[in-house]
């Protein structure tokens, strides 16, 4: 069954006139003993530090900044509107603090107008009646960066420059994408009210501004979180590929961790006793062989075996939405590395994932969607800063190349630098390198790069929106198997990590064979078409 939350008129009217629910919590604000330092000059402005982060006023930075990041603002003590057209008029009042104080940590709704709009939902520290708000989380909204000189001991803002007259692209949307995680809390925030939330996430998950959806849940008043589960490489993303991840009891967040990626990889009756509804929150990076969302098809299943609801909040493919390549994974080959049956690149969202996931499943699945995304976006596009999703994938660069030079399991050609380099023994860079550019591939350029006693190339994307990550892999792996034959591992139980990767018994034949990658991007081509019609139907987004 596929279901996809919608709001009436009435309700969404309605929802908005609410009031929306404080956490009220007493803390201790101290006058920060940091400067703060603009464009390279030093400012009177002081804010508080709470917990060891900076918070200022709002109108304080306004006045502050004018003339270099200019908005007014108006407002109360529940919803602050920013308005990035004006300029702010200063009142009597401003740049206003004590030394010590007590406050009271609370939600704001944040709506910003301008070229980036966005809606919201920010912890701030109420103050003798002001609300401050974390710099560095206004830095990523206002757009200036926010840095700390420790020899100084300072805070330091730098604005940006006018922006370079853009490029043509064929992106359309205005503003940065708004992410399923930030419509939770206004739109969406009836799918949690008065529930009991089990969430799955980690390091990703989190919001534009880099605040952990896990923390959000936990200061939302009209929710209780119960529990966290964790996927591959843990809760905070550092555990290496492969290595088992134990469960826990978080102190700080004062929650159970389940681990999803140790003796079981599916939440079990136990873990979610409690629960309420289950939500997912990670980021994907694309690809079939990547555990997330084999992590979310688990966390599926048993949703639908205990009768309890699933909610994705979803997020971009950094890849976009359009492409779509590689073998389809054949039945016997199902893994953790291959959960359903799907290209290598399969071009789907989390939630769109969710929704295919689903016609096997019928779990009670709701996918709260973004914003201002659309199928041509690549993650560049977004406005959105890229999260570490693992240990070997540290920035969006090695996000794009992940495919390109990881799928050489046990064929002895192999990746290095996070994905930038691939390569193996026996291979002559120069000549590796000529085919590789021989080929034309759109995008992407290879230059000679050996390591030691193995030859390789390194890769370097010059066009993220005409670069195919999946389509590269062959060519690397195809080109390497014609300047000197590959090992292939004979197919047979238990299956070896080549089968499980690459999904298919074709294309180890075609590599036997010595094919061309030309031969083998044309021996899937039929299966990927098949596919692009069978998805269409659990696609949100054009």
């Amino acid at each position: 069954m596929k279901k996809f939350f919608k709001l009436s008129v009435f309700l969404l009217i309605f929802a908005m006139l609410l009031p929306t629910a404080a956490h009220a919590q007493g803390v201790r604000a101290v006058k920060s003993p940091q400067a703060l330092r603009i464009n390279g000059e030093l400012t009177d402005l002081r804010g508080y530090n709470v917990g060891g982060y900076n918070y200022y006023r709002l109108r304080d930075l306004a006045q502050a900044l004018r003339g270099k990041v200019d908005f007014d603002l108006k407002g109360d003590n529940k919803e602050i509107v920013v308005d990035c057209t004006k300029t702010y008029t200063p009142i009597p009042g401003d740049q206003t603090g004590g030394a010590v104080e007590r406050g009271v940590s609370q939600q704001m709704r944040l709506t910003v107008i301008g070229e980036h709009p966005a809606e919201l939902v920010e912890n701030a520290f109420n103050v003798r009646g002001y609300n401050y708000f974390r710099l560095r989380s206004m830095g990523v909204i206002l757009g200036f960066d926010v840095s700390y000189d420790k020899a100084r001991n300072e805070a330091v803002i730098t604005t940006k420059g006018p922006a370079p007259a853009p490029k043509p692209t064929p992106v359309e949307p205005t503003g940065r994408v708004i992410l399923g995680n930030e419509r939770l809390f206004t739109e969406y925030n009836q799918l949690i009210d008065n529930k009991r939330v089990g969430l799955i996430t980690n390091q990703t998950g989190v919001d534009a501004a880099g605040v952990p959806v896990a923390e959000k849940i936990k200061a939302y008043s009209n929710a209780k979180l119960v529990a966290l589960y964790s996927p591959e490489h843990g809760l905070d993303g550092k555990q290496t590929a492969g290595a088992y991840v134990p469960s826990y009891f978080d102190a700080k967040m004062n929650l159970p961790v389940y681990s999803l990626y140790g003796p079981t990889r599916k939440p079990s009756r136990d873990m979610l006793k409690g629960v309420d509804v289950l939500v997912y929150d990670m980021q994907d990076i694309g690809s079939r062989t990547y555990t997330y969302i084999s992590t979310l098809q688990n966390a599926m299943v048993a949703a639908k075996e205990n009768n309890i609801p699933i909610v994705v909040l979803d997020r971009p493919n950094p890849l976009g939405g359009e492409i779509v390549e590689g073998f389809l994974r054949e039945t016997r080959f199902k893994s953790f590395v291959g959960i359903d049956k799907m290209p290598m690149a399969h071009g789907m969202t989390a939630g769109e994932l969710g929704q295919f996931f689903n016609r096997e499943i019928g779990a009670d699945l709701t996918v709260v969607p973004m914003k201002n995304w659309t199928r041509s976006m690549v993650w560049q596009d977004t406005g959105l800063p890229f999260a570490q999703t693992s240990p070997n994938i540290p920035n969006l660069e090695s996000a794009f190349l992940y495919m390109a030079t990881g799928s050489g399991e046990e064929t002895g050609i192999g990746q290095g630098e996070y994905f930038r380099w691939v390569g193996g023994r026996n291979i002559n860079s120069n000549e590796y390198a000529r085919r590789l550019n021989g080929a034309n591939l759109p995008g992407v350029t290879f230059t000679p790069a050996p390591k030691g006693k193995r030859g390789g190339v390194r890769l370097k994307v010059t066009d993220w929106h005409t670069f195919n990550p999946a389509r590269t892999g062959i060519y690397t792996l195809a080109v390497a198997n014609q300047m000197r034959p590959i090992n292939v591992p004979a197919c047979k139980k238990p299956y070896s990590m080549f089968y499980l990767v690459q999904g298919s018994e074709e294309i180890a034949r075609l590599f036997r064979a010595g094919a061309s990658p030309e031969t083998i991007v044309k021996a899937y081509e039929k299966d990927v078409n098949a596919f692009k019609a069978q998805r269409e139907t659990y696609l949100l987004y054009k």
